[in-house]
């Protein structure tokens, strides 16, 4: 079990400095002489131990369990910066989500989760399902702060470039604006969103997926191959979502060829 976690002020003054020079590194993966029908690579260590069922609809659990359970435990996730613009034009909005992903390419489809309902949406669920657009940029080490500034609850109507310090970058096709400091970016159009349930209060509407499509790119000029195709690890030094306040870096990595029959 988990021991209760120290002052925070105290615990991150005992840490070591953030290593800004860092590269991402390559090594053998853990067993190098894996062979078909090898299995788990700790000899058996891992078969010795038994698991614990969690029913997430169970009497008496509070949501807010299988919350802290799935950002704990579905890691690292990728986090999309979102940026939109109210249907007048008069509001920005710029905010974090880590339920998100890239789910095809052609075409260039992402999904993004919300918590809530269409009805009572906050900033940037309103914004894009009234306009219908976004921009997804990706957080690198070197805004990691101010990327997480963007979480505050401000009311709406206060923009988060604002408390952020991030920059506003013009666009092609859509009217938000991408951040300037982000390796990538991607304008996107929605297309289409749909409500669920929530099965502790039956009725009421608790998430909102919205698929979102790919309509336009930008990747910084030294991050990007000749053919446009590869974007460099080295150089996108891309920030993670954890559990709790947890973020995570990328600088190790392994490579492990898919396997033909």
């Amino acid at each position: 079990m988990f021991k209760a976690r120290p002052d925070f002020d105290q615990l991150q003054a005992s840490r070591p400095d953030f290593n800004h020079s860092a590269q991402v590194t390559f090594t053998k993966p853990p067993n190098p002489t894996w062979k078909e029908g090898d299995g788990a690579n700790d000899g058996g260590e891992s078969l010795k131990k038994d698991h614990v069922e969690i029913d997430p609809n169970e009497d008496g659990r509070p949501v807010a369990s299988n919350y802290k359970l799935l950002i704990s435990g579905m890691v690292p996730r990728p986090i999309a910066l979102i940026s939109t613009k109210s249907l007048d034009g008069k509001t920005t909005n710029l905010a974090p989500f880590s339920y998100s992903q890239v789910i095809n390419h052609d075409p260039p489809l992402f999904v993004v989760g919300f918590v809530g309902s269409l009805e009572k949406a906050k900033d940037t669920l309103k914004n894009l399902n009234e306009t219908g657009e976004c921009v997804i940029n990706i957080i690198s080490e070197h805004f990691v702060e101010a990327a997480n500034a963007t979480a505050i609850n401000a009311p709406y109507g206060v923009s988060e470039w604002e408390t952020s310090g991030l920059t506003q970058a013009p666009t092609s096709v859509v009217k938000p604006a991408r951040v300037k400091e982000s390796i990538l970016s991607v304008e996107a159009k929605l297309v289409e969103t749909k409500e669920f349930e929530s099965r502790s209060v039956p009725g009421k509407k608790s998430s909102v997926l919205a698929i979102v499509e790919g309509v336009r790119f930008w990747a910084r000029e030294d991050a990007i191959d000749e053919d446009k195709s590869l974007i460099d690890l080295e150089v996108l030094k891309p920030i993670s979502r954890l559990g709790g306040i947890s973020y995570g870096r990328t600088t190790d990595a392994i490579e492990i060829p898919r396997p033909q029959f």
